[in-house]
């Protein structure tokens, strides 16, 4: 039985343990650097009406810089608002009382986040608090929906007095068979 070259299983050898090196660097990308002991972060809660697709581990950010991630994602059972957790870095530990949260989106279909705009009320946010002023996300397919399917817009209650039909819509010099004459440019 012929002996294998040593070179052939070498680069086997070489082949798997890069491979196994790409899917770590893989797997530490796709945890954002989190290893689930990751960062000392603080909660803070805030409540929206709709969450469209927010998902737990959605970046919280602050223009455009990432401050934290959504923890969790829970309904009041009282109230039947969206509560979400949101785990802040304790690095940003100072912000305002009146600071606003809003669902949007990066991009058209991009991923959905937690944009946080600080006010400027004195008093900070403290673990556990709640951040009242809050925007619920917006549903681009359901504006499209209601804005192809309303005709684009409200007619007049009233059309008293509006000739009816097709021609409503054009001015009186365009429904007849000729245009306006000007007094001044008769023969």
């Amino acid at each position: 039985m012929p002996m294998r070259a040593p070179r052939i299983e070498f680069a086997v050898g070489a082949f798997l343990l890069l491979a196994l090196a790409s899917l770590l660097v893989l797997a530490l990308a796709s945890t954002n650097g989190r290893w689930g002991l990751g960062r000392d972060t603080y909660d803070l809660t805030a409540r929206f009406s709709t969450i469209g697709a927010l998902r737990p581990n959605a970046p919280i950010k602050i223009g455009g810089v990432s401050i934290g991630h959504v923890d969790k994602i829970d309904v009041d059972p009282v109230k039947f608002d969206t509560v979400v957790t949101l785990a802040i870095d304790k690095r940003y530990d100072k912000l305002p009382a009146d600071t606003a949260a809003s669902i949007l989106t990066s991009g058209l279909l991009g991923e959905s986040y937690v944009n946080l705009a600080p006010g400027g009320d004195p008093e900070n946010l403290k673990p556990g608090d709640e951040i009242y002023l809050t925007q619920s996300a917006v549903d681009l397919i359901q504006l499209v929906g209601k804005y192809m399917f309303s005709g684009g817009g409200a007619k007049p209650a009233d059309n008293a007095g509006q000739p009816s039909g097709q021609d409503a819509a054009l001015p009186d010099y365009l429904q007849g068979e000729s245009a306006p004459t000007d007094e001044t440019q008769k023969p």
